[in-house]
């Protein structure tokens, strides 16, 4: 990390009315700065630091600003800066702003702050609260991260997804987005196979990973209102050539993939589309469509796919649920004996749902 003296040196550079080449320089040097190890205790030590990248976020030079982003992008990496941030200087509406202003060069810097921003509930409940309060709310932010082309100057939005995921962290947002009038969730649904970005395409699977912690929604996720099931399992199911008499009970989105079919290539993302899976087991009906619909078939494929070893395992908690025997009149998977692998899978689901 740089010498504290010559960094306090610099402070009168880091001004607007300062010339832009002079701040340009020393913001280059901060920068360098904010990249190193333990640099967010250094600036939560001099917060006057913090005001002026704050600041310079809104610097008549682009490259200047495009700068001030990145220190914040580097900063928001640590939990502890955050919640200093949040506090004494309340950047979400700005950065909320930023996001939605379609005319914003710097959209995309603005969403990765606020996807570090909300990694930590505490983090989350505070933007979420702004969200809420402010006059962008989250049917906002859902809009522009559908709408394909929203940002006029060609940044992607990508990290609404994440977003989206740090989110559902809270009750609120996961009811929000489950909100049978809003239609939120099936907007959503198609991001699990979106090819584009392999951020967007996890920070949608988190989400929906989220969500199905509401159980009493998943009788609604698995109705053909929002039939969540084929959009799971796409990105799980590959080429193989599967029996004529096992394909024809498939749903139809599942049937005659195709030679070229590709399985989902990320491996924490199958990791969560497989624990969606297993939460949706939880509840008696969840556990009766997915037998059903015979999705087994396409996990046994995947199953002599995956390569990895604790896939494997997660493939094999689903489908020892699927295939185990339960009474009949049971609806909670505590009273029925499960293989003891899969319960600590449902109990840390469990642990996960009630922080």
């Amino acid at each position: 990390m740089g010498d504290q003296q010559q960094l306090e040196e610099m402070l009168p550079f880091l001004s607007l009315t300062s010339r832009p080449d002079v701040r340009a320089t020393a913001l280059q040097y901060l920068l360098g700065v904010t990249a190193s190890k333990n640099s967010a205790e250094f600036f939560l030590k001099n917060k006057v630091f913090i005001e002026k990248i704050l600041s310079l976020t809104e610097d008549s030079e682009a490259s200047i600003a495009k700068d001030s982003y990145l220190c914040l992008i580097n900063l928001t990496a640590y939990g502890k800066f955050c919640k200093v941030l949040l506090e004494d200087y309340d950047p979400v509406p700005k950065f909320v702003h930023t996001v939605t202003n379609s005319e914003s060069e710097f959209a995309d810097s603005a969403c990765m702050v606020l996807s570090n921003i909300t990694r930590e509930e505490s983090g989350a409940e505070k933007v979420l609260d702004s969200l809420v309060k402010g006059d962008v709310g989250l049917a906002k932010v859902v809009e522009v991260f559908c709408q394909e082309g929203y940002n006029k100057k060609g940044k992607q939005l990508h990290y609404i997804g994440p977003m989206l995921s740090n989110l559902t962290q809270l009750r609120e947002a996961r009811q929000f987005i489950l909100d049978r009038d809003r239609c939120v969730v099936q907007r959503l649904l198609p991001f699990t196979q979106y090819q584009g970005s392999v951020i967007r395409r996890g920070g949608i699977v988190g989400a929906l990973k989220n969500c199905c912690f509401e159980t009493a929604h998943h009788e609604w996720l698995l109705s053909d209102d929002v039939d969540i099931l084929p959009f799971l399992m796409l990105p799980l199911a590959g080429p193989e050539e599967i029996a004529e008499d096992e394909m024809e009970q498939l749903p139809d989105e599942l049937q005659y993939l195709g030679d070229d079919k590709q399985r989902e290539e990320e491996p924490n993302i199958r990791q969560m589309l497989l624990e969606t899976l297993l939460q949706l087991c939880a509840t008696k009906r969840g556990r009766k469509t997915l037998r059903d619909k015979h999705i087994y078939y396409i996990l046994r494929e995947l199953h002599t796919w995956e390569s990895q070893p604790g896939l494997k395992q997660a493939v094999e908690n689903v489908v020892q649920i699927l295939i185990s025997d339960e009474p009949e009149d049971v609806d909670d998977l505590n009273e029925v004996q499960i293989p003891e692998g899969v319960q600590k899978q449902l109990d840390q689901l469990q642990r996960e749902e009630q922080q």
